[in-house]
């Protein structure tokens, strides 16, 4: 009896095939709204938990900044370049390991490792807390690259693992817009917590190294307390049924037409360098990067400048990036829903031309306070587009998890030139970095335009068979192996 009813359930599905999800043409087996369950359910499941580890990533790598106008830079005597160049360390070694900790990432899952970045760099923060020269300072900064090197191209792989293309940019969008909400809160806590008064051993714990103290306390818990909530893989999910879990798992690898359990081997390296969709994500991010970095860690410093006291100049920080993160996860779910990538990236890049166009040209407190405005607006939807947009054109497991690591690496040397980009006697109106800024800006939107003739020309080439060499020869698994290579994937322009 049991057999008849499954059997009469199947044909019940089958007949639904008019309600069947797009990336399950080829086995239509569940229905839209199933699939729109699952999808939610991943979202409350896992999305939130990314985004507060991701915020706790960039509040301690950034909290540097609110630390330097609130007594750091006397208390460590960081004369002439020497505060740039204990930034510069930490970027140095962050981008070295961002390839091999997704490398990493994908033998050992995510569960764990992800939180145990996030447990390391709330305690490096915390025991910078305790520094007393230049050269410790520098020590911990170089540690600090150590671990949350691997976080951001980790949590995008991650992510990519459990959603469909045209989903992805706006979960990647939520979760790197943390980068503006910790911008705010960082603002907001430095002027709060620097107001604490002297404790500890002889009163050493003071001002900014309370920054530092607890922000790294939190940091710890959170990332110890993230396993709990995190899961494996789609089908490892305690929040699912084991029907979802088969679905959730199914639908992208439909969709991708790729093996899901694929070990990375030596020619998916090759793969992942030779594409050329992801030196145009590169390119970008690495522009987006100056403007991103250069502000996280010298806004403080830029409007202290305008006229602003250390405290205030910390509380106009936070609106700004509130504005921001707003802004950044609105055009991701833009993006998703028109399926474009380049276009929106493209139009976005004209309030951060404009901006840095005033900030280099004009003149007045509240004119360049404005310009600060269309700056961030304008920089912070660039990462995670860019980010999302080499993902979805780097099919394949294996080949996102090198390419994602992969594009962020390169992107981070954005970050180093930010650093250099505002040096002390370019102050107060800082023309330099402004300069700086204003060329990656330009670069960037020609970067988006030419991504976007690129991905639609290889699509015409495909559609017109001029691909379908690559399966001559080749057996089923073989061709799956193709990844972005197989002359059915599409690119997202």
């Amino acid at each position: 009896m049991a057999k008849v009813e499954s059997l009469d359930e199947k044909t019940r599905l089958e007949q639904q095939q008019e309600d069947i999800s797009e990336g399950s043409l080829n086995s239509p087996l569940w229905t839209e709204a199933e699939e729109r369950a699952v999808r939610r359910k991943l979202d409350w499941q896992v999305v939130p938990l990314v985004t507060v580890l991701y915020l706790l990533c960039f509040l301690d790598r950034s909290n540097i900044g609110n630390a330097r106008i609130q007594g750091m830079q006397e208390d460590l005597d960081l004369r002439g370049y020497r505060f740039n160049v204990a930034t510069s360390i930490f970027y140095i070694v962050y981008l070295t390991v961002e390839v091999p900790s997704n490398i990493i990432l994908k033998r050992v899952g995510p569960r764990y490792y992800i939180p145990g970045l996030v447990v390391g760099f709330g305690l490096i923060s915390m025991c910078t807390a305790f520094v007393n020269t230049y050269a410790q300072l520098c020590a911990l900064r170089a540690l600090l690259g150590v671990f949350e090197g691997g976080t951001m191209p980790g949590i995008a792989f991650f992510l990519s693992s459990f959603y469909k293309r045209q989903e992805l940019y706006f979960r990647i969008g939520i979760y790197v817009s943390a980068a503006s909400i910790a911008g705010a809160f960082g603002g907001l806590l430095a002027a709060v917590l620097s107001q604490i008064p002297p404790w500890g051993v002889n009163d050493t714990i003071h001002t900014w190294r309370n920054i530092f103290f607890f922000e790294g306390i939190v940091t710890m818990i959170i990332g110890v307390l993230a396993p709990i909530l995190l899961p494996q893989s789609p089908e490892s999910s305690k929040y699912l049924t084991d029907r979802e879990k088969w679905i959730a798992a199914e639908r992208l690898r439909l969709e991708l037409k790729a093996l899901p359990n694929e070990k990375v081997r030596r020619h998916h390296v090759k793969r992942a360098l030779l594409n050329i969709n992801n030196y145009i994500a590169a390119g970008g991010f690495f522009c987006i990067n100056i403007t991103v970095q250069g502000l996280s860690v010298f806004m403080p410093t830029i409007l202290r400048e305008l006229g602003w006291e250390s405290v205030q100049a910390q509380y106009y920080t936070v609106p700004v990036y509130v504005g921001a993160s707003v802004i950044a996860i609105a055009i991701a779910f833009i993006s998703d829903k028109t399926r474009k990538r380049g276009l929106w990236l493209a139009l976005f890049t004209t309030l951060g031309i404009t901006g840095f166009s005033l900030l280099r040209w004009g003149s007045g407190s509240s004119l360049k306070y404005g310009a600060v405005w269309l700056c961030a607006l304008g920089a912070f939807p660039g990462g995670p587009g860019f980010l999302s947009w080499a993902l979805n054109n780097a099919s394949g497991p294996a080949i996102r998890a090198i390419s994602g690591g992969y594009i962020v690496s390169l992107g981070t040397l954005g970050g180093i030139l930010a650093v250099w980009a505002y040096l002390p006697n370019d102050g107060p109106n800082f023309p330099i970095g402004h300069t700086i800024n204003l060329i990656a800006q330009f670069t960037t939107l020609a970067l988006a335009l030419f991504g976007i003739f690129y991905c639609r020309w290889e699509n015409r080439l495909r559609d017109r068979g001029g691909r379908d060499y690559r399966l001559e020869g080749l057996t089923e698994e073989e061709q799956a192996a193709l990844g972005y290579r197989h002359p059915e994937f599409r690119y997202i322009s």
